[in-house]
């Protein structure tokens, strides 16, 4: 089964002047555009790709690396508004739709927001909401106790502190006398360490102290290991999670979110089998 918004491992069935077509099972064949046909592919091999609706709505297959997937949280910038909502640059050929109905105020472009993506039951399109409350699930005291580590993504500062979503699931927030470091900004993936589970389901934090060796955003480490290694590592987006974990002590997930920070930030170079960093 397809999974819309997601990577697949998907079969190659046949090259044409248009790229390769992927084996979709029961929605027929998915078209791989030739700019990610790689010489050494060949039919019957298996490519891990990320499924979504190009510009006339058809499901294409790419070995680009987006900045979110269905279902998480992600701050995104406008690329462009018209009539009928904005769009987000989300690290894809085509950018991400927010009606206006998901707009918590009418989104400017060059601006980021924190939205949640989704796909819409309506119209069975990938989209994105500003209008994050809605998707956010109760943190109960069972999932987590204090003292456990956890990633944050910054929404905002409040009186009180940041308000942001942790683990991908659920509010938290930090007070601002649990902030250690530099004051975080908006958009920040950050570690930050459980306090307590609140009866409200929110999740109160702390931001890790960071010590020698320690980064408050993963990008920031991957980029100071990639001019540690000499400006190149053997790692990729498809990378094994269980390599990702053991090498980097992160998951697959924030993993790719780094690299495609870095990406977008021309400070790094994407070979087939690498990652590299930019000569400027």
């Amino acid at each position: 089964m397809i999974k819309l918004g997601q990577y697949n491992t998907l079969r190659i069935t046949r090259f044409t002047d248009h790229g390769a077509y992927l084996d979709g099972g029961t929605v027929g064949e998915i078209l791989m555009p030739k700019t990610y046909v790689e010489r050494s592919m060949r039919p019957g091999d298996e490519v891990e790709v990320f499924v979504y609706l190009d510009q006339s709505e058809r499901l294409v297959g790419t070995l680009e690396t987006p900045l979110a997937r269905v279902g998480d949280f992600a701050f995104l910038k406008v690329a462009w508004v018209n009539e009928y909502g904005a769009f987000l640059d989300w690290g894809l050929m085509k950018d991400l739709f927010v009606p206006f109905r998901e707009q918590k105020m009418p989104m400017q472009q060059g601006r980021s927001y924190l939205v949640h993506v989704h796909v819409d039951p309506e119209t069975q399109r990938i989209v994105a909401s500003a209008k994050v409350e809605r998707y956010l699930q109760p943190a109960r005291p069972t999932d987590y106790h204090r003292g456990q580590e956890v990633e944050v993504i910054v929404q905002q500062k409040t009186p009180l502190g940041f308000k942001v979503v942790a683990d991908n699931r659920c509010a938290g927030l930090i007070y601002d006398n649990q902030i250690f470091e530099a004051e975080p900004h908006a958009g920040d993936v950050l570690s930050a360490t459980v306090v307590n589970v609140r009866p409200d389901g929110k999740l109160d934090l702390s931001l890790q102290r960071i010590g020698k060796g320690r980064f408050r955003d993963f990008a920031d480490q991957l980029l100071h290991e990639l001019q540690q290694a000499g400006g190149r590592l053997p790692f990729t987006d498809r990378s094994a999670p269980e390599d990702i974990q053991q090498r980097f002590g992160v998951s697959k997930k924030t993993f790719k979110r780094a690299v495609g920070t870095l990406y977008k930030k021309h400070e790094i170079i994407l070979t087939d089998d690498a990652i590299m960093v930019a000569n400027r």
